[in-house]
């Protein structure tokens, strides 16, 4: 199953600066992802992102949003139709007249999958955060406690046992960090220190 895109453009660059309402993404959410899991990591993707943009990239409210939307919804086709990743919630928000610049960084959160490459920093940190949110995630189930009191050396441990959350491509998140010029261990530190939040 080929979940190529095949193609790079977007969105319509007169629809910049177009987004969701809060209650209109949620609406979308909870109308096409009935799998709670899978709901929860959209959620917590969409927390790191919105954390990033307000905390080290010093963005406003409005700009928020357009990372946490992007966040919120990369998934979104995943569930009901998983042979259409990306293609249906690309359509949809397109057909919706959403801003490029949030459809083209779901489009590209995958790009060994979608062969789409992330340009923005927006599309860089959703790829950066989207694997290691769940690998983590994966090792806040285990610990009795959870996120609270969880150290960096305990996910970097996670992360090199391969047979542990094994669905999680190792070589994927060490491109998306290299792509995004972030230190894999920074941003394990901030989803540590974000992502308990969302649980």
């Amino acid at each position: 199953m080929s979940l190529q895109l095949n193609r790079s453009v977007f969105g319509d660059p007169a629809h910049a600066g177009n987004v969701l309402s809060r209650e209109e993404a949620y609406g979308l959410l909870n109308e096409w992802v009935k799998n709670e899991r899978l709901q929860l990591h959209m959620k917590q993707v969409a927390h790191l992102m919105r954390c990033w943009a307000a905390e080290k990239e010093g963005l406003g409210e409005a700009d928020q949003w357009r990372w946490e939307m992007a966040g919120l919804l990369h998934d979104a086709d995943w569930d009901q139709w998983p042979e259409q990743h990306c293609k249906k919630i690309i359509e949809e928000l397109e057909a919706r007249r959403i801003d490029p610049e949030i459809i083209h960084a779901i489009a590209s959160h995958g790009p060994n999958h979608f062969g789409v490459a992330p340009e923005t920093k927006m599309d860089k940190m959703l790829y950066a955060f989207d694997e290691l949110s769940g690998l983590t995630h994966a090792y806040s189930l285990m610990r009795p406690e959870g996120y609270a009191g969880m150290e960096l050396k305990g996910v970097k441990k996670r992360f090199k046992e391969k047979a542990f959350a094994a669905n999680v491509n190792r070589e994927e998140i060490q491109d998306a960090m290299q792509r995004a010029g972030v230190e894999l261990e920074s941003i394990m530190q901030f989803i540590i220190e974000k992502q308990g939040a969302v649980c």
